[in-house]
């Protein structure tokens, strides 16, 4: 059998082939340019205020500038391209005619039905012969016939004929489906014939190799050196090496925006003759003798630099940390460019502080984030985040001579009339300029902990080394709200998870989407669905930012970190009701570690902090109290005895009774406890009826689902 390689040259299949590939291409990423965004940012609700800060047209440009960045005009073209191709083949495929194989039929050929007998198939035969023998026909010019087309005919007539009659024939026709036996198979090749054609197989090969040899080793290869280029946090590996040389145990928080600004990033933005342009007015407007948010240590630092692009991207974040006016639009531009970049920036300096463990430089990243998302200088007041405030209405608030800066909160606890009074007037706000700006504060998400405590899921104690979990109970009070309902106690307790929700268990979700709470002293379970906050009202920063809170511990006396950072985006309640009004509800706040390995009293400082707002931490200080093996043994020796008694055995029978009286290393109980001390439990006198039925329901109480730690907190305001 011969075998023949024959390429598409009527074009029926070559448009199919193509359309399978360039489909494998276009569809997927067509789906990734359509999906809905799962960012936060995208999905998040927003802060209802109508204040547009100066320059809010530049803002938006450049908001504008990083959404083209992110959608990758690459792509869209590509899957433009990729549908027009696609649209191409399949009127390729609808107007080319198709060509049927027709498959081989003796009976066809002859002419007969497929229930005929040879004899009639012999009849009918002899009568074709007389008709279509080659001695007996001649062509016939007006239907283009030639002798040799009747030969052929006529041969075809024979085959048949043999095929239904003769034994030999027939066994090949059976087997192999024609008369003559094995026939070559030919193999299509779905490219037109062009490609192979003389004079065009150079170009084939050429194509073959530029795809092969130099497009798909590019794409890989700029995928793998751009992937090696970028941290975790997506910053370039270089901008972190450089950010990591500026640490030190003692940064202040100008020390870490002028460690940001050692970016690579900033040199890829100032490029070419965007490094000197305007440098000089710009260090004038910042450097003025009037930008009293300046230290004289970071002035020092820029005039110090000899690098033009590290000394102007320093110099545009200061501006715009101090929202000074440059008087030129490019360099106010630039100005707004840089704050998303040393925000993203930020993030590395984060993870090389958490390294670190010191908790200066740690909280110094997490207000550094609030500074440059705000666009307020370290050490300026937190009313500067409010739309309209400037440093004259702070000052008016606070007073001139004030040591201490006013948070949200505490302005907002002023007294309506007298809060008026010291922010409207001449110089000051409007009337209209008061109202959005109250407006904005009373949509701040301030958080206030209620509770805070340590557990052991499943434990009554918290024995060394164990996985303890701390739990903080919080509300959401915006700034401004005086009638804030209570706590209700039942709020501030944990139930725990279902034995067999280990993903629970573990920490890495929710109890089954569930949360279950106390109602009447009855188990309720309640959905738990995943609460977006809403998006940071930050109207000066050119990007779209979702809040997010951190909680670590930290050792006092030695000022380290204890526990790393859990980061919290949502939350299990809504935050506010469909009218904007804030819902007070309790949210549930955890974080899971290992309990140290001594017994004792462990005193942490908790810090709880947004990375969006001003003057919304909360730091207070919680007692880790671990007990000894031996004691959480004994509760397990007593509920293991008790439990039984507890309405399960309502007769007494001997059976019990010599159960009860066995070595006190029998029981399971007792064997946990002797694992667990190295000595059995002592051996309990059974005490009569009456003393033990007073026993039992004494140990009603003391059996919970929750941790009953004893832990103080202690606020600092």
């Amino acid at each position: 059998m011969s075998t023949d390689y024959n390429y598409d040259d009527k074009g029926q299949f070559f448009p199919f082939f193509v359309l399978t590939l360039t489909s494998l291409v276009t569809l997927p990423l067509t789906y990734n340019l359509l999906r809905p965004s799962k960012g936060l940012e995208n999905t998040a609700p927003r802060i209802k205020s109508e204040f547009k800060p100066e320059h809010a047209e530049l803002i938006e440009a450049q908001k504008r500038k990083r959404l083209r960045k992110e959608r990758r005009i690459k792509r869209i073209v590509t899957v433009i391209v990729g549908y027009a191709v696609m649209a191409w083949m399949v009127y390729l495929i609808i107007v080319t005619a198709r060509i049927t194989p027709k498959v081989w039929d003796p009976y066809d050929i002859l002419g007969v039905s497929r229930s005929a007998d040879e004899r009639a198939i012999s009849k009918h035969y002899k009568r074709l012969s007389l008709v279509y023998h080659p001695d007996k026909i001649r062509p016939d010019p007006a239907k283009n016939e030639t002798l040799e087309m009747l030969n052929d005919r006529f041969v075809e007539l024979t085959k048949a004929y043999k095929a239904l009659t003769d034994e030999e024939v027939r066994n090949n026709y059976i087997q192999y489906g024609h008369p003559d036996g094995k026939q070559s198979m030919s193999i299509g090749i779905a490219l037109p014939t062009f490609v192979v054609s003389e004079g065009n197989s150079k170009y084939t090969l050429l194509v073959y190799g530029a795809l092969l040899g130099v497009l798909l080793p590019y794409i890989v290869g700029k995928w793998w050196y751009g992937s090696q280029r970028y941290t975790k946090e997506r910053v370039l590996v270089a901008s972190a090496g450089d950010i990591f040389r500026e640490y030190r145990e003692d940064i202040t928080d100008g020390g870490i925006v002028n460690a940001l600004s050692t970016g690579a990033e900033f040199k890829e933005m100032l490029q070419g003759p965007k490094t000197d342009a305007g440098l000089a007015k710009l260090e004038k407007k910042v450097l003025a003798e009037d930008s009293s948010f300046l230290s004289p240590e970071d002035r020092n630092v820029i005039k110090s630099l000899d690098d033009s692009s590290r000394r102007k991207a320093l110099a545009l974040l200061w501006a715009y940390l101090g929202r000074i006016d440059l008087d030129d639009t490019t360099l106010n531009g630039e100005k707004y460019e840089a704050a998303p970049i040393a925000l993203s920036l930020n993030e590395a300096f984060t993870a090389i502080a958490l390294a670190f463990g010191n908790v200066r430089p740690i909280l110094g990243s997490f207000r550094t984030s609030q500074h440059l998302i705000q666009a307020v200088a370290p050490g300026s007041s937190p009313l500067l985040q409010l739309p309209h405030f400037t440093e004259e209405v702070v000052k008016s608030v606070q007073g001139a001579d004030a040591k201490e800066h006013y948070t949200v909160q505490k302005f907002m606890s002023i007294p309506e009339e007298k809060r008026r009074s010291l922010t409207v007037g001449a110089g000051l706000l409007s009337e209209k300029q008061y109202t959005a700006a109250t407006t904005v504060a009373k949509q701040l998400p301030v958080i206030e902990v209620s509770r805070a405590f340590f557990k052991v899921m499943g434990e009554k104690v918290i024995t060394p080394s164990s996985l303890v979990q701390l739990v903080v109970k919080a509300r959401f009070v915006p700034p401004g709200f005086s009638n804030v309902p209570q706590v209700d106690p039942v709020e501030l307790e944990d139930i725990d998870p279902d034995e067999d929700d280990l993903d629970a268990i573990m920490g890495r979700k929710p109890a089954k989407n569930r949360t279950t709470k106390l109602v009447n002293g009855v188990k309720v379970e309640e959905k738990v669905e995943a609460i977006q906050p809403p998006l940071a009202h930050a109207p000066y920063l050119a990007r779209d930012h979702s809040p997010r809170w951190h909680i670590f511990l930290a050792d006092a006396k030695q000022g380290k970190m204890a526990v790393p950072p859990f980061t919290f985006t949502t939350f299990d309640k809504p935050l506010f009701d469909a009218d904007g009004k804030p819902t007070f509800n309790v949210q549930t706040l955890k974080m899971q570690f290992q309990a140290p390995p001594q017994v004792g009293d462990f005193t942490f400082v908790l810090n709880l902090l947004c990375d969006s707002y001003l003057g919304l931490d909360t730091k207070m200080e919680v007692t880790l109290h671990i007990d000894d093996p031996a004691k959480a043994a004994a509760l397990d020796e007593e509920d293991d005895i008790s439990e039984p008694d507890e309405g399960k055995l309502t007769h007494f029978n001997p059976a019990s009774h010599s159960m009860l009286t066995k070595s006190p290393t029998d029981s399971i109980a007792g064997q946990m406890q002797a694992l667990k001390t190295g000595q059995p439990p002592k051996k309990k006198t059974r005490k009569p009826s009456e003393e033990s039925t007073d026993d039992e329901s004494d140990t009603d109480g003391d059996a919970g689902d929750t941790s009953d730690t004893n832990t103080e907190t202690d606020i600092d305001d």
